[in-house]
């Protein structure tokens, strides 16, 4: 086997092309113990294959967390780019690993790195994903809740497509906007359009706008099918006024979050109570 000896990893410095190599296969088969050996024997960690994937790449798609460090640890470029765009925490979040995303990001990876027109940023990997963790923690470390992707939106819109109600319930109680939208699409036409109920309903009761018209000229309701659950939620905010209950339960959410609803209605708070904490 071929062992490649470069020189420290400097800005603009890619090692040097090459196939998919020793490294770049122990990484994402997570074999710790023939990549320790062949760092030590002074295989590049930086080494790019013909896609500009690095061996991080490699072993972050696969959640190989003790390859990430071992690679971190010996000085593997954290927001190397693939061909298209992505960078290691981009994989580590459309895979799910938690530990790989708190290994990158204690070594320095951008929550926020510069989108291109073929790139997503992690926080719209790990919500196309349903990874919710990743999620509280890719916010935890300053990740931009509107960072905007020509093709999907913001992370919301992605969470709303791709039906994964808990992630759309942590950007919403981070602060999250609602009616964010893409095309004049708003995340409640895409909950619509999937057909949520639950989903439907915790937008709503953060103030999607039931009413707001996309490039069809269509509301939420028009993308759901006659009489169905979703339908009839919808049918029903449009003709129902909300009472003063809902709308203190509504301020409440928008203003301490869920977890806050859940221990106010357990405690039976007084309405008056509520609003005092909400509008102060």
């Amino acid at each position: 086997m071929e062992i490649e000896n470069t020189q420290p990893y400097f800005l603009g410095d890619i090692g040097c092309w090459s196939e998919r190599t020793e490294v770049h296969k122990a990484a994402s088969l997570g074999q710790a113990t023939q990549l320790q050996h062949l760092i030590q024997s002074g295989a590049s960690v930086n080494v790019v294959a013909v896609d500009s994937i690095t061996p991080l790449h490699e072993a972050c798609v696969r959640g190989q967390a003790q390859c990430v460090r071992l690679l971190l640890d010996a000085g593997a470029q954290v927001d190397a780019r693939n061909v298209d765009g992505s960078t290691p925490l981009c994989d580590a979040c459309s895979a799910g690993s938690l530990e790989c995303v708190r290994l990158l990001l204690e070594h320095g990876a951008k929550a926020n790195p510069a989108l291109t027109s073929r790139t997503a940023s992690p926080l719209h990997e790990a919500c196309m994903g349903g990874n919710s963790d990743c999620v509280k923690l890719l916010i935890a470390m300053g990740a931009c809740l509107e960072a905007y992707d020509l093709y999907y939106g913001t992370p919301l819109h992605v969470a709303c497509a791709n039906e994964h109600v808990d992630c759309v319930k942590v950007l919403l109680n981070a602060g999250a906007k609602v009616n964010a939208a893409r095309l004049h699409e708003t995340p409640l036409h895409h909950a619509a359009k999937n057909m949520r109920v639950e989903m439907i309903e915790t937008l709503v009761e953060f103030g999607a706008n039931i009413y707001a018209r996309d490039q069809h000229n269509k509301k939420p309701v028009d993308h759901t099918t006659p009489g169905s659950p979703s339908a009839a939620c919808l049918q029903f905010y449009e003709t129902t006024p909300m009472s003063l209950q809902q709308l203190s339960r509504l301020a409440v959410r928008r203003r301490l979050g869920t977890r806050a609803l859940k221990v106010i209605d357990q405690l039976d708070i007084p309405k008056l109570i509520i609003s005092y904490l909400c509008y102060q």
